[in-house]
C-alpha cells in the first residue's frame, strides 16, 4: 500500500475513532445520570455532607467499579463514563504519535511521546472515585 494511501486512511479513521469514543462516553454518562436521578437522587449530597463531617469514602478499585456497574450503581457508571471520556485525548495523542513516526518528524515524535507518557502515567497513577 502506498504511503499517501496509508496517511489518508490514518487521517480519515482518527476522527471516526475519536467521535466513536466520545459517543460511547456520552451514552455511558447519560445512563449514569438517568440512574442517579432515578435511583439515588441524594447520593452526591450525602457524600458531600459526609465529607464535610470528616467521613471520607475510601478509594475504589477497577474491579469494584465494574461490579457496581453490573449492579446498576450510578456512581460506578458515571466513573466508568469519565474513564471512557479520558480515552479521547489519549487516543488523539496516540494517533498523532503514529502519524509523526510515519512522517519521520522526530522532533514531534519526541514531544508527542513525552505528552503521551504524561497522559498514561496520569491515568495509571490517578485516584479512582
Amino acid at each position: 500500500m502506498p504511503k499517501h494511501e496509508e496517511d489518508r486512511i490514518l487521517r480519515e479513521w482518527t476522527p471516526i475513532l475519536l467521535r466513536s469514543i466520545l459517543i460511547v462516553a456520552m451514552l455511558v454518562l447519560g445512563a449514569g445520570l438517568v440512574l442517579t436521578y432515578t435511583f439515588a437522587p441524594d447520593y452526591y449530597v450525602e457524600r458531600y455532607q459526609a465529607a464535610q463531617h470528616g467521613h471520607l469514602i475510601g478509594k475504589e478499585t477497577i474491579g469494584r467499579l465494574f461490579d457496581g456497574v453490573r449492579q446498576g450503581n450510578p456512581h460506578a457508571v458515571l466513573t466508568i463514563g469519565l474513564f471512557v471520556l479520558t480515552l479521547v485525548p489519549l487516543a488523539r495523542v496516540a494517533f498523532c504519535f503514529v502519524l509523526f513516526i510515519r512522517e519521520r518528524d522526530y522532533t514531534y515524535v519526541a514531544l508527542t511521546a513525552y505528552v503521551l507518557a504524561g497522559l498514561i502515567v496520569g491515568v495509571l497513577v490517578g485516584n479512582v472515585g
